[in-house]
């Protein structure tokens, strides 16, 4: 049975805040809003936690989540070979809803899933959700739906979907709409976008063309994440 918490005054804000912490630091997983869809959270260094937020949703090892940071700061703990280019869309659209996949520091001691030796990281522009991770460091942070629904824009459907399977739902009211991050790959010399989302294609373009770097169309524009 999962504990919920509204945000709508300090005091409720920080239980829910205090809440969330604690479920991850135990190992369970929560529900908390971002600014594009709501989440499902787990801590990135607890393999058996992020195991259990794949299984909770119905996806596989062969499709990691992503992980959310309270700041771009945390980006060189993570990734290694950051491009320049991708340190101009960082600089730009962090915190928001921008989703950079880079190379992932060796050292790192998780297991995302089959990430072939990336991480994608994100910055969420949303006070409640930089607060948790404040306190709880890197979450593996996927949709809040199960793979095939509609991604969840409110708490009620957030807990409809995966209410059984997490300890803490934080009810900050409907998000701005069913639009996800999009996802860049800053693996390589070029950026590729594997899925255009709040942001479009223009907006990445007015940022990278300083750098002389081209930018072609998302190559899978139906890919998630």
């Amino acid at each position: 049975m999962s504990s919920r918490y509204t945000v709508d005054d300090p005091e409720e804000r920080e239980k829910a805040v205090e809440s969330a912490t604690l479920s991850i630091r135990r190992g369970e997983l929560v529900v908390l809003p971002t600014d594009t869809v709501y989440g499902i959270g787990a801590d990135a260094f607890d393999p058996a936690a992020v195991r259990r937020l794949l299984q909770a949703k119905g996806r596989g090892r062969d499709m990691p989540p992503p992980v959310l940071v309270s700041s771009a700061t945390t980006l060189d703990a993570l990734a290694v070979g950051v491009p320049e280019w991708a340190r101009a869309l960082v600089a730009e659209f962090w915190p928001g809803p921008l989703t950079l996949v880079c190379r992932q520091q060796s050292s790192l001691q998780w297991d995302l899933g089959d990430t072939r030796g990336t991480v994608a990281v994100r910055v969420p522009d949303h006070d409640v959700a930089r607060e948790v991770l404040e306190r709880t460091g890197p979450m593996a942070v996927s949709s809040a739906n199960l793979t095939g629904s509609p991604a969840a824009t409110d708490a009620d459907a957030a807990e409809e979907m995966l209410g059984d399977a997490v300890s803490t739902i934080i009810d900050a009211g409907p998000t701005p709409g069913e639009t996800p991050s999009t996802i860049v790959d800053a693996t390589g010399e070029e950026p590729r976008v594997l899925r255009e989302g709040a942001l479009t294609i223009d907006d990445l373009r007015r940022v990278l063309e300083p750098f002389g770097v081209s930018l072609p169309e998302p190559a899978d524009p139906d890919a998630q994440a």
